[in-house]
């Protein structure tokens, strides 16, 4: 492909969407739906322009595809973004107006929380559409889907240490945080409850704070976190934190957090490999939340119990690539594709591009 929509090569549908009177500015991207509809966040940003904001959203919803295929789930990769500020520029009318673009896709895309949206939005935009998923439990949904991340990137944290120093134990190991947000706090909760030592760093003090208050966390500045000597760097901010720089300066053993998007190209999964450091594959070790919301379409209603053990499996299927990179002399990330491609390959010839069901 060339032109103009070179950069959509891959990708089965990008919508972009207007609404002159909310303000409203959205971009909906569906990667790969061979497996199923494509479940993705609603990121809510202000995008210093639409072409960031679509090369964001194109990466995202790529990602969603592995995601799910990696997590045994029977979705496809979606992924939306919001272009504006969510403390200034979030109303219902705007919100409104994306669930109605969304319900355009009649059962294509599914929405749910991401960065600058929560569940009570979600509600709103439910009124809109059936397709969003993540509302607060008093609207049926299953509200903070950060708490499932959280567990999933904790349970990858101890996958990563029975591979590298042979037990899964954290008691006294160093983990520096970087993110203290929804998932990166309740992680901080987790670890602190192991034993381990913690640094934290985040944009906001108050988060920080918190953390040196409720786990005796050091604090570290957000762009010299990387660099701490520790056992484990956990990225659960924005994406792109290991570069070209940052993966030179890197003083771990194992990289495993609960950002999106965390390597800036492919290329640094083999050099995170060559410096002899584990890598958990972001969207391999950040499932949880994902796993949490797709329960919500289980016929029987969702179930906080085969969430848990959904999730908790985690570890588990991070063993599986492991072992796969070490037979196949490959990065994790690579393992990571490949797993997730073979499942798709398989899966896919059962059923083509998804539709969904008449009504």
């Amino acid at each position: 492909m060339s032109g103009p929509f070179a950069q959509l090569e891959g990708h089965e549908q990008v919508v972009y969407g207007h609404d002159p009177p909310s303000g409203l500015r959205c971009i909906i991207a569906l990667h790969d739906t061979r497996l199923g509809p494509g479940l993705g966040g609603t990121r809510f940003f202000p995008y210093d322009d639409e072409t960031t904001a679509l090369t964001d959203v194109l990466r995202l919803s790529r990602a969603m595809t592995y995601k799910a295929a990696c997590a045994g789930l029977d979705l496809g990769g979606g992924k939306a973004v919001i272009i504006g500020d969510p403390a200034a520029d979030k109303s219902e009318a705007r919100l409104r107006a994306y669930g109605r673009f969304i319900a355009s896709l009649g059962g294509r895309y599914v929405t749910a929380c991401d960065v600058g949206t929560v569940p009570a939005d979600m509600d709103l935009i439910k009124r809109e559409t059936p397709w969003a998923t993540g509302g607060t439990p008093a609207e049926g949904g299953t509200g903070d889907s950060g708490v499932a991340t959280a567990l999933g990137v904790f349970e990858g944290i101890k996958a990563c240490a029975a591979r590298v120093w042979g037990s899964a134990g954290l008691r006294g190991r160093h983990v520096a945080v970087q993110g203290v947000g929804k998932v990166g706090r309740k992680l901080v909760e987790h670890l602190h409850g192991e034993g381990a030592k913690i640094t934290v760093a985040d944009v906001n003090p108050d988060a920080t704070a918190w953390a040196a208050e409720h786990a005796g966390a050091e604090i570290a500045p957000p762009d010299k976190v990387h660099g701490v000597d520790c056992d484990v760097l956990s990225p659960n901010a924005l994406g792109g934190v290991i570069d070209d720089v940052s993966v030179r300066e890197l003083a771990c053993a194992i990289v495993a957090g609960g950002a999106n998007n965390q390597l800036a190209h492919d290329g640094l999964g083999a050099a995170l490999a060559d410096r002899g450091i584990c890598y958990a594959p972001d969207y391999v070790i950040n499932a949880g939340g994902l796993i949490q919301v797709s329960d919500e379409r289980h016929a029987g209603g969702w179930s906080r119990d085969r969430v848990t053990a959904r999730v908790t499996a985690i570890g588990d299927r991070l063993h599986e690539i492991f072992d796969y990179a070490e037979t196949a002399g490959v990065p994790t990330s690579e393992a990571a594709d490949r797993v997730a491609e073979r499942r798709i390959a398989a899966v896919s010839r059962l059923r083509g591009v998804w539709l969904a069901p008449r009504p």
